[in-house]
C-alpha cells in the first residue's frame, strides 16, 4: 500500500507505537535526571559531612591551643581545668536553654488520635 492509502487500523497503530514511545523516552529521561540529581546531593551531603568534621576538628584545636596559652602561666592541669570548666558551663546552658525549649514545644494531636484508633 501506498502511504497515502494506508487503513484506519495501521495509522492508529502507528499512532499507539509513537505514544508508546515518547512515554518511554520521558520515563528514561526521568530516570535519568533523578540519577543525577541523587548523585549531587550526594555530593553536597559528602561536602556537609567534611566540612562538620573539619569544624569540629578546628573548634577542638582551638580548645588545645587555649590550655597550650593558659599553661605558659599556671600548671597543665589548672590551664586544662579552666579550659573543660568554661567548655561545661557552656554545655550546661545550651542544653538547659535546648530542653527548656523542647518542653515548650506543642505537638500536633494527630498522631495521638492516629494512636488511639489502633
Amino acid at each position: 500500500m501506498t502511504a497515502g492509502n494506508r487503513s484506519i487500523s495501521d495509522i492508529l497503530q502507528d499512532i499507539i507505537h509513537n505514544v508508546q514511545e515518547i512515554v518511554r523516552s520521558e520515563v528514561r529521561l526521568a530516570k535519568r535526571e533523578l540519577r543525577d540529581e541523587v548523585a549531587n546531593a550526594k555530593a553536597a551531603w559528602l561536602l556537609l559531612v567534611v566540612g562538620g568534621l573539619s569544624a569540629i576538628f578546628a573548634v577542638l584545636f582551638l580548645l588545645l591551643m587555649s590550655v597550650y596559652a593558659l599553661s605558659t602561666v599556671m600548671p597543665k592541669w589548672a590551664a586544662a581545668s579552666i579550659v573543660a570548666g568554661a567548655l561545661a558551663m557552656i554545655a550546661t546552658a545550651t542544653l538547659g536553654v535546648g530542653i527548656k525549649r523542647l518542653k515548650q514545644l506543642r505537638l500536633p494531636e494527630l498522631p495521638e488520635r492516629i494512636i488511639d484508633r489502633m
